[in-house]
C-alpha cells in the first residue's frame, strides 16, 4: 500500500509558468504536481496536492494530513516569511516536512531571507527551480524508508 505525501503550494504558485518566468521558470503548477507524483511513485508513494492563495485552506489541509499522510512537502510562497500559524500547523502535524523554494530566496530581497518554516523542516531545498520538488521527494522518501 502506498504511503501518501501531502504537496502544499502556497499563494501565487498557481501562476507558475506565467508569473515572472525569469525568476520561476516556464513550468506550470500542473508540471510540478506531475513531477512530484512521478518521483513519489518510484518509491511507492502517492501524492495529494493542494494549492491555495488562502492561508486557512493550507492550514486545514495540513491538519487533515495527520490522518492519511506520511510527510509534507511545502512551498509556502510568500507565507514563508510571514506566517507563524503555518509553522505552528506544520509542527502540530508532527510529520516530516520538506520546504521547497524555486528561486534562490537568499539572492533576492532581504525580507525573503527569513523563513518561519525552515526551523521545523527536515530539509530545505532552495534555488533549484522546479527540480527542487524532485529533490524534496527523494529526501522525504529516504527519511520515510528510515
Amino acid at each position: 500500500m502506498a504511503r501518501q505525501i501531502l504537496l502544499v503550494n502556497g499563494p501565487n504558485l498557481n501562476m507558475l509558468g506565467t508569473r515572472e518566468p525569469e525568476v520561476y521558470g516556464s513550468e506550470t503548477l500542473a508540471d510540478v504536481e506531475a513531477l512530484t507524483a512521478r518521483v513519489a511513485a518510484e518509491f511507492g508513494h502517492s501524492v495529494r496536492a493542494v494549492q491555495s492563495n488562502h492561508e486557512g485552506v493550507l492550514i486545514d489541509a495540513i491538519h487533515a494530513a495527520r490522518e492519511d499522510c506520511a510527510a509534507i512537502i511545502i512551498n509556502p510562497g510568500g507565507l514563508t516569511h510571514t506566517s507563524v500559524v503555518l509553522r505552528d500547523a506544520l509542527s502540530a502535524a508532527a510529520l516530516p516536512v520538506a520546504e521547497v523554494h524555486i528561486s534562490n530566496v537568499h539572492a533576492r530581497e532581504e525580507f525573503r531571507h527569513h523563513s518561519y518554516v525552515s526551523g521545523i523542516a527536515s530539509c530545505v531545498v532552495i534555488g533549484c527551480g522546479v527540480q527542487g520538488y524532485e529533490f524534496a521527494v527523494r529526501r522525504i522518501a529516504a527519511l520515510l524508508a528510515g
